[in-house]
């Protein structure tokens, strides 16, 4: 990260970020939205212009009023900054968010599919350190392609 809070998108996710953007045209910048969540979250999650469109439908679809949808719509839209990235392909990063998540000088970027995240390095060893532990716990016959199983099947709606 640079004194300004810029860090560089690896490029294989800034070809995802611009395929997942409708608005996106050569020459153009696509749009992300990053989620800095509640006080727990500690890392910035990146979204995908189609996967915050996901989310948002899925909130859309949730009783209007219920706490469930209200607190989805603070974690997600209230705590939330839509942005692009630069012509260079790089996220400005603001100072609050940051703070908020323990970014000093370096930041770690971990791709999931259609999102990214962004996690100071200590925090991020830490947070794997505990799924690695988890993992360990299974038992060394466990096979992590079962928790696929587990996956409920597309509707055809969706």
């Amino acid at each position: 990260m640079d004194s300004k809070g810029r860090v560089s998108i690896p490029a294989l996710f800034r070809r995802v970020l611009e395929a997942s953007d409708p608005d996106w045209t050569e020459g153009l910048s696509p749009n992300v939205v990053i989620v800095y969540g509640g006080k727990s979250q500690n890392y910035l999650e990146a979204y995908t212009q189609e996967a915050i469109k996901e989310v948002d439908e899925k909130i859309a679809r949730l009783p209007r009023g219920s706490k469930p949808r209200r607190a989805l719509e603070h974690l997600f839209n209230a705590q939330s900054l839509p942005t692009q990235t630069d012509d260079t392909g790089r996220l400005v990063l603001p100072a609050k968010l940051r703070e908020k998540v323990g970014i000093k000088g370096e930041a770690k970027f971990v791709a999931m599919g259609d999102t990214f995240q962004i996690w100071a390095p200590d925090a991020f060893d830490d947070r794997n350190a505990d799924i690695e532990d988890w993992l360990d716990e299974q038992g060394d016959d466990f096979d992590p392609l079962e928790l696929l199983e587990m996956a409920p099947e597309p509707s055809v709606a969706e």
